[in-house]
């Protein structure tokens, strides 16, 4: 298949002297201009103690700076019809401002102020614990999330993948304003961040203006590399839970390959195949979860069927290896272990037999579809580069999708027949109790 071309915009690119590196992609049409900021700062820089601290000071960078006052910053965006949010993630941590394309010095104070001057004011961060804490009970109550962090908990010994990016409920409870403030002050600043600009500008005088706000910054944010290195798998492990719900689910997990390690492509082409689509190059774009997609093995396996009312895969790249996992919620009357057995029958004949001809064809045709759809709009242009650029380098999305579109069929099942092996396996499976707390 003819390798699409990425419709990305001409981009100027330039580094400031505290380490700050900036993307400007000027798209003359567009109407509106999205600015974000991607720190390398995670829940993989968190320990024991202080998980879910890259999270909270995300909600912290909203809450007060020198120039801005609590609620100021919001009301400055909202007040020349913009928009704001973030977001975090293992691996990364972005913030996003979409304003009309003449409101563009808005978003850029804003991010220049909070980058290293951010308040983190006692009083606030109490105020913030309740809600980050009433944010954490809230995904309790989804059967998904518990069993997705008691996967990652079972996958993960050695890892900061091990817990999720709200954080343990003891870290939130007990997480002082000093120790949060210290964090902070550790790993967020210019080294750390790369600052990309979408929109209709004027690219000189941009730069120009990034150069002025920006360029007085102290040189900080420490060195966000994860020296842990997780051991392979010997055995398969299993968890139960059981709670509030009205049908079972069950999650499976095996390891991964990191975003630039050479099974990558082979990998990704697995997901597409059982699942329906590849996260690198969904038309959807986004960082929402996988969607369910009926032509996928794993719907027409499960759901067709009558087993499973849901059923998807996931590989979400990272920067270390991380975890392929399948979710399935079973149909009523079905049990997991039936459940668990179909699951393990749809990746043995991937393993065995491979994809067929068409669903090859199929795979690579959605993932050049979403190439080409991948850069609609400032704001998903602005995403697409900073996303890359955090992880890798833009460069590398073109060297990736080119070998996506390369991976052949025995690949794909040479692939899947390292990945899924019994050994390497960890499953969790959640039974709904009808009533109390949960067991």
């Amino acid at each position: 298949m003819p390798v699409p071309r990425i419709p990305r915009p001409p981009l100027r690119r330039f580094a400031l002297g505290n380490g700050l590196r900036v993307l400007l992609a000027p798209i003359p049409a567009s109407p509106t201009v999205s600015v974000w900021v991607w720190y390398r700062v995670g829940s993989k820089n968190e320990w024991p103690g202080v998980t879910g601290a890259s999270h909270w000071v995300e909600h912290m960078l909203f809450e007060g700076s020198p120039r801005y006052a609590k609620g100021q910053m919001d009301r400055a965006v909202v007040a020349v019809g913009g928009e704001s949010n973030a977001f975090t993630d293992t691996d990364f941590t972005a913030y996003l401002t979409t304003v009309p394309r003449e409101h563009l010095a808005v978003p850029l104070d804003i991010e220049a102020d909070r980058m290293t001057r951010a308040l983190i004011a006692d009083a606030e961060v109490e105020r913030e614990r309740t809600i980050i804490h009433s944010e954490r009970e809230g995904n309790e109550n989804w059967p998904e999330f518990r069993a997705e962090e008691e996967l990652y908990q079972l996958a993960f010994r050695v890892h900061p993948y091990r817990w999720d990016a709200l954080g343990r409920r003891e870290d939130i409870e007990r997480m002082t304003p000093a120790e949060l403030r210290a964090y902070y002050r550790r790993f967020y600043g210019p080294r750390n961040a790369v600052l990309v600009v979408a929109g209709a500008f004027d690219a000189r005088a941009v730069e120009r203006e990034v150069r002025r706000r920006f360029g007085r910054l102290p040189a900080s944010g420490e060195d966000v590399t994860v020296g842990d290195v997780e051991p392979a798998p010997r055995g398969e492990r299993r968890g139960e839970l059981s709670g509030p719900g009205t049908t079972p689910f069950l999650t499976v997990g095996w390891r991964a390959p990191a975003l630039d390690d050479p099974a990558t492509p082979a990998t990704a082409l697995v997901d597409t195949i059982l699942g329906g689509e590849s996260r690198l190059f969904a038309a959807g774009g986004g960082w929402a979860r996988s969607s369910e997609h009926p032509g996928a093995r794993l719907y027409r396996a499960l759901v067709d069927p009558g087993l499973a009312v849901r059923a998807t895969s996931e590989w979400r790249p990272r920067v270390y290896p991380g975890l392929f996992t399948i979710q399935a919620q079973a149909a009523d009357g079905v049990g997991l272990d039936r459940l668990e057995a179909a699951v393990s029958d749809v990746v043995a004949r991937l393993a065995r037999d491979g994809p067929t001809v068409r669903e090859l064809r199929d795979a690579r045709t959605k993932i050049a579809q979403g190439a080409r759809l991948a850069y609609e709009g400032a704001s998903r242009t602005a995403f697409r580069l900073g996303y890359f650029s955090v992880l890798k380098s833009p460069e590398f999305e073109e060297r990736i999708l080119r070998a996506l579109l390369r991976v052949r069929a025995r690949e794909v099942r040479d692939r899947a027949r390292q990945m899924f092996r019994t050994e390497a396996r960890v499953t969790v499976r959640y039974t709904p109790t009808p009533e109390g707390p949960d067991a």
